[in-house]
């Protein structure tokens, strides 16, 4: 009978019975890591929200976060303005609400779409925001009423560019 001897990758058997071993435990180290990598894919992003306690709409695109999939971490605060100065938002693109998800920065009633979007990009950026309070955008929706409104993407140096484009005159 062979033996073998994994653990210092010694072995008294022929070479084929070593390569088969080899094999074996190469498929079943592929077949754990995808277990885990498809188990990580199903676990929802958590996402941390700072917003002010006397903002309703915020409420409403937090509705719209979890219905697409995040895990909220729900953090309201009075001082909106040092949480925004330290995560790098612009002050021209700042809106109601910051949040953070797998390091991102999503300032204001930004589309779940363009979040994921972003999360799926290899890009370098700091974040994304809809600047303002667009009507229309998750969370500002006011019956059939849809204002035109840009989610800009900003990077640590505060450089910024259209990210993605809704409403009526896209």
């Amino acid at each position: 009978m062979p033996v073998i001897a994994l653990s210092s990758l010694r072995y008294t058997a022929n070479k084929e019975v070593f390569m088969n071993a080899l094999k074996l435990m190469a498929i079943l180290l592929a077949a754990f890591s995808q277990n885990l990598v498809a188990e990580e894919a199903g676990k929802p992003l958590e996402m941390t929200v700072y917003r002010s306690p006397t903002c309703g709409c915020c409420s409403k695109w937090l509705e719209h976060a979890k219905q697409n999939g995040f895990k909220i971490n729900d953090v309201i605060s009075e001082d909106m303005e040092t949480i925004k100065a330290r995560f790098g938002v612009p002050e021209k693109l700042a809106s109601c609400h910051t949040a953070i998800v797998d390091g991102r920065v999503i300032e204001g009633h930004v589309p779940a779409s363009d979040i994921q979007k972003l999360l799926q990009s290899q890009s370098s950026l700091t974040g994304i925001a809809a600047p303002g309070m667009p009507m229309g955008s998750p969370g500002m929706e006011m019956g059939g009423q849809q204002d035109a409104y840009k989610v800009v993407s900003f990077d640590k140096e505060g450089k910024h560019e259209v990210f993605a484009e809704h409403g009526t005159n896209q």
